[in-house]
């Protein structure tokens, strides 16, 4: 089942973002999003999270039996491409830390057995 549910997002996560952010051949999926407009259809394609909700549904009643699994997939399958999407996209910045940074929240660190130096 975990290699379904894998197999699942990752199906997910390359539909959804071929509908959502890639132009295609002869750039269809573009005037597919233009003939969308700003309707129900429009914002749907606009948004990742939204659209990988209705992309993963298909996917979870073909790889579950009951019912009350079909909805467990279908949100696993979901969520498994949208940590792909933020895992893969590159316009949000990845945090860095320099080594010996300063953090003005962070307690400095001091000499001795936990006393501030300078204390009495």
């Amino acid at each position: 089942m975990l290699q379904d549910l894998v197999i699942g997002a990752l199906c997910c996560w390359r539909l959804t973002h071929l509908f959502n952010a890639e132009d295609g051949p002869g750039e269809i999926l573009v005037r597919l999003r233009r003939r969308a407009g700003n309707g129900f259809l429009g914002s749907l394609l606009d948004c990742f999270y939204c659209l990988s909700l209705w992309i993963a549904a298909p996917l979870a009643w073909f790889l579950a039996d009951a019912w009350s699994d079909r909805a467990l997939v279908w949100l696993s399958i979901s969520a498994g491409a949208c940590l792909l999407e933020r895992a893969t996209d590159r316009t949000v910045p990845v945090p860095y830390f320099e080594e010996g940074e300063d953090h003005e929240l962070l307690r400095e660190r001091t000499s001795g057995g936990g006393r501030e130096s300078g204390s009495a």
